[in-house]
């Protein structure tokens, strides 16, 4: 007996536009993301444009925005992959509008705000702020290697730079002579006025690479010089600050002259981006790229302060990343969770003079502490305890560990939710270089994460509730 099915004409054309309401879910991201693009302040993108009649007009800056944001939300960063979002994706048709943006205009975009664009991640914070998703209870801090656009086998250190330089001139000297040494028997044999051959493809190769050399090694010698004015400067005003207190001169051996100064012979410069670095990633590998830094508030796991430097280590972003906490939302901290990358005495006595309890542990792997919780001290003994001795014994109570357990379930998940896992790759590294650019479009990355929270927490139930 013959089976009937269901008509399949998917050649058919429509004889009614058809409505992406038919298509797309209540909830679909795409209608987030309209929603939310349009609480957006664009004026700092839309002052960008002249608006003089002359030339065809420009694509819409918040259609712009709504498909770049909407192919953030699902990890994807290549300028022709958002553009192909456009055609062939219905929730990137939809916010396109119809329109068909090219990789090139998409790119563009990008670069020409990318300022504004990083000054997203503000607005995403003063978002989840006004719907009460920011508490600041307690704050988590941690920070992630992050993949620049550079292979870290284009870098050389300051020591190899010397000996790669002596052998390379020593070979261009080589290649000299041998060239001169052609080109007097050419001269011999067809006459001085005979067209001769042009350099040398060897010797031209050869000049590049050692003119490339040269110019790393120099900036390593600026740095390095750079670096020894500041120790020079701040030692002279320490002294002057004793002078004029009546006291006697600074012990110990003065810093060095500056123009003697030499960098490390470990030193390393990229030369595909120089402000990147070499730096040991959290499985053991090393990564030459830039150190991402995240201060996450516990619940749920908004992105309160964000940073990106060169440094590898994590302990000098502390106080940078809590003063940005602090411009970011207005107020203070009550708990600051780090785990002991970030522990040094100044930045405990930093945390409690800004009047933020600390929870950073000085040993990584605990040394000395009991295998049961010790009995909590009183503010009095706690203030004759050394900062060692202090956080030691925080992380060792009862309260303290259960804490300090919330650091885990705040911060890293964070950063596994931004970087994604092998069957399901987020942000893997940087497109662009240079620290300026990363730096914004690492800010990109973090205003996204907090969109997300806000769509899943504000918007898709609110899209829901409507509905029903």
């Amino acid at each position: 007996m013959a089976r009937h099915y269901r008509p399949y004409t998917p050649d058919q054309p429509y004889l009614l536009p058809p409505s992406p309401a038919d298509w797309l879910r209540r909830d679909h991201l795409a209608y987030c993301v309209r929603d939310l693009v349009a609480e957006l302040d664009l004026a700092a993108i839309e002052a960008g444009y002249s608006h003089d009649g002359r030339g065809a007009p420009p694509y819409h800056p918040r259609m712009l925005v709504s498909v770049l944001l909407y192919a953030w939300c699902n990890h994807i960063y290549s300028s022709r992959r958002i553009a192909r979002l456009c055609t062939d994706d219905l929730g990137g048709r939809f916010l396109a509008a119809g329109h068909t943006p090219d990789h090139r205009c998409i790119n563009d975009f990008r670069l020409r705000h990318g300022a504004a664009l990083r000054a997203l991640f503000t607005q995403s914070l003063l978002l989840c702020q006004a719907a009460g998703m920011v508490t600041l209870g307690q704050v988590a801090l941690d920070g992630t290697k992050v993949a620049g656009a550079a292979s870290k086998h284009k870098a050389m250190s300051y020591d190899r730079m010397e000996k790669a330089a002596a052998r390379l001139q020593e070979e261009v000297d080589r290649i000299l002579a041998q060239a001169q040494a052609e080109d007097a028997a050419d001269d011999a044999q067809f006459g001085k006025e005979a067209l001769g051959s042009s350099l040398p493809e060897e010797l031209q190769r050869r000049e590049t690479r050692l003119a490339k050399i040269r110019e790393a090694k120099a900036a390593l010698e600026a740095e390095a010089k750079a670096a020894a004015k500041r120790k020079q400067d701040a030692h002279a005003a320490r002294q002057r600050a004793r002078e004029e207190r009546g006291e006697g001169k600074l012990g110990g051996k003065p810093p060095a002259d500056p123009e003697g100064v030499l960098p490390e012979p470990k030193a390393q410069r990229n030369f595909t981006d120089p402000e990147s670095r070499i730096m040991k990633a959290g499985n053991g590998s090393w990564v030459q790229g830039y150190n991402g830094q995240v201060a996450v508030d516990t619940h749920p796991q908004v992105i309160v302060a964000c940073g990106l430097t060169n440094q590898a280590a994590d302990e000098p972003h502390l106080a940078q990343q809590v003063e940005q906490v602090i411009a970011n939302t207005g107020a203070l901290p009550g708990q600051l969770l780090a785990d002991p990358g970030y522990f040094s005495a100044l930045a405990v006595l930093y945390l409690e003079y800004r009047g933020i309890v600390p929870l950073i542990p000085p040993d990584r792997q605990r040394h000395g502490t009991p295998a049961e919780p010790v009995a909590p001290l009183t503010e009095a003994e706690l203030a004759s305890l050394g900062a060692v001795e202090k956080q030691r014994h925080r992380v060792s109570t009862a309260a303290g560990r259960a804490d300090y357990a919330k650091r885990k379930a705040t911060v890293e998940p964070v950063i596994g939710q931004i970087k994604g896992c092998p069957g399901n790759p987020g942000f893997c590294g940087f497109l662009r270089r240079g620290l300026v650019k990363c730096e914004q479009e690492w800010g990109w990355v973090c205003a996204t994460h907090n969109f997300r929270k806000y769509i899943r927490q504000v918007l898709a139930p609110r899209r829901l509730a409507v509905a029903a």
